[in-house]
């Protein structure tokens, strides 16, 4: 018996919604486990930030490309087939007996993520066109999706405390087996007869050059920054940089198209799509390594203290859609960055108390969730509404591309700065004892939150900081350091948006009503 376009719709609703909560799971649960995972495989600290960009880069690799090989190719299609290599990545990760193996796993799960990404987007432009049915259907999607992001710290720290860390990543074969059914019987084919052009050389040159930067920053102080290896990384990254953008230019389908950046609206969002995942985002990573190793927090505790750092981001986007028709995008937008930059601000004060705890960080960690639940929603929306209705899948190509970029390169520098900033507070504070090859591998392990055993396993260490003070410090110190970049960073991309924004200039295409003045919304992920 054939379903009814109703049922179908529902089923199909059913499993992009449940593709979407995997997605936002397999961002925010794994943060938890990071400091389990430095234990068991071993992963040294490096190793903990390439487990999680491998994941982010990868799904900036295929983002671009897998909406034209689903016009093309068809939409259902591609859609099993990324779910089916997040299935199989999956349990090659959760599989995996080493750090290298677990890397090169998250690269393709990653992959397979993006692409899943991408095709739920498709889907629900395809299959849902009525405008309220359209709306209420992509603010399913998106309410899923946060809550995926929002709850997966604590699911992951709970699946840790009642079973082993594989299975943050097996619970994704069982639910992808579910959704591939669901896909079966709910989602219509469809494909685009003009899709004939893949923009392949955009694609591979912008993947270098973000790969490269974040190598450049992770691996840079371990060759020599002015070693003849990290420039010469450095320079590959530039070139594809350059050549990049000189390929767009002259491509007759560009998935960049950079007249866009000409509209001052869609320029004002962009830089509010950085600036989250300048600030928020990219810290996400390493707060948990704050709760359990400066505080000494279980990956259960570590979670639960997180959740109000992600919970509000569920339930300010009805409200910054209120404060925009009122107020307007150009306006709410800078404000969520500042927001979230006074929460780093507040978090690095709870932080530097002398009885720290998940109490002291509250306040912070609220507001930081209240500014990017003010600041998401009307950036997808001021974006897209900038430009015309035919350019609109490329400009949400775009946002979507802008943050996954930033996230995978604040991700690296994050760690970079962590590092220094323990580096620097442990030479400071044990001077003479440790060289500097010692003193930096010291640093790695503190900065991944391993301090319960650093005196046991260093002598050195044992007679000058036997109660492990000078380390905790250390940590402190060095996370200090981040919360000020995220001070910053959040802090100069709101300045930054309030100049795209302007006060005059073209806010809008030909054709194209504001986005304060649109009827119709929609609910996007948080990421």
């Amino acid at each position: 018996m054939t379903p009814s376009r109703t049922s179908q719709n529902a089923l199909a609703l059913a499993a992009v919604c449940l593709t979407s909560l995997m997605f936002g799971l397999e961002i925010s649960s794994v943060p938890t486990i990071l400091s389990t995972l430095e234990r068991v495989l071993p992963a040294d600290f490096r190793e903990i930030q390439w487990i999680m960009n491998a994941y982010t880069l990868a799904c900036t690799t295929v983002l671009m490309a897998t909406g034209s090989l689903a016009d093309r190719f068809g939409r259902r299609r591609v859609y099993v087939i990324s779910i089916v290599v997040f299935a199989l990545t999956s349990l090659a990760c959760g599989l995996a007996q080493s750090a290298p193996v677990l890397i090169v796993s998250r690269f393709l799960q990653g992959m397979g993520g993006g692409a899943m990404l991408i095709c739920q987007v498709a889907v629900l432009s395809h299959q849902f066109r009525e405008g309220r049915e359209r709306s209420k259907a992509f603010g399913a999607w998106g309410i899923i999706f946060g809550i995926g992001l929002g709850f997966g710290p604590i699911i992951g720290g709970m699946i840790v405390a009642v079973a082993d860390w594989q299975w943050v990543f097996l619970v994704h074969v069982v639910l992808s087996i579910v959704a591939l059914g669901l896909v079966f019987v709910g989602v219509q084919e469809s494909r685009d007869p003009h899709a004939n052009y893949l923009d392949v050389p955009g694609i591979v040159t912008l993947s270098l050059a973000t790969f490269g930067l974040v190598y450049f920053i992770t691996q840079g102080p371990d060759l020599g920054m002015g070693s003849p290896q990290a420039l010469g990384i450095a320079a590959a990254t530039l070139v594809s940089f350059i050549a990049f953008l000189w390929i767009e230019k002259r491509s007759p389908r560009p998935m960049f198209d950079f007249s866009v950046f000409r509209i001052r609206r869609f320029s004002g969002a962009m830089f509010g799509s950085m600036g989250m995942n300048f600030s928020y985002w990219s810290f996400m990573i390493y707060l948990p390594i704050y709760f359990q190793g400066a505080l000494g927090y279980s990956s259960v505790n570590a979670g639960l203290s997180l959740l109000a750092y992600t919970l509000p981001t569920l339930v300010m986007p009805p409200f910054a859609e209120r404060l925009s028709l009122r107020i307007d995008a150009r306006r709410v937008i800078p404000l969520g960055l500042f927001t979230i930059g006074l929460g780093f601000l507040l978090m690095k004060i709870g932080s530097g108390m002398a009885h720290a705890s998940w109490l002291t960080m509250l306040p912070g960690s609220l507001l930081c969730g209240v500014g990017l639940g003010m600041t998401n929603t009307p950036v997808t929306n001021t974006a897209t509404g900038a430009v015309s209705a035919n350019r609109a899948g490329m400009a949400s190509g775009i946002d979507m591309s802008a943050r996954l970029i930033s996230l995978a390169i604040n991700i690296a520098l994050m760690g970079f700065i962590l590092l220094k900033g323990v580096t620097t507070s442990l030479a400071n504070a044990l001077p003479g004892i440790f060289d500097a090859v010692s003193l930096r591998t010291l640093a790695e392990k503190v900065a991944a939150g391993s301090l319960q055993h650093l005196a046991q396993s260093n002598a050195a260490l044992a007679a000058a900081d036997p109660q492990g003070q000078v380390v905790q410090a250390a940590l402190v110190h060095g996370f200090g350091w981040v919360m000020a970049y995220g001070v910053v960073g959040a802090w100069v991309l709101a300045l930054l948006s309030v100049v795209a924004f302007g006060a005059g200039g073209r806010d809008v295409e030909r054709g194209r009503e504001p986005t304060s003045a649109a009827a119709e919304r929609v609910c996007e992920p948080t990421l």
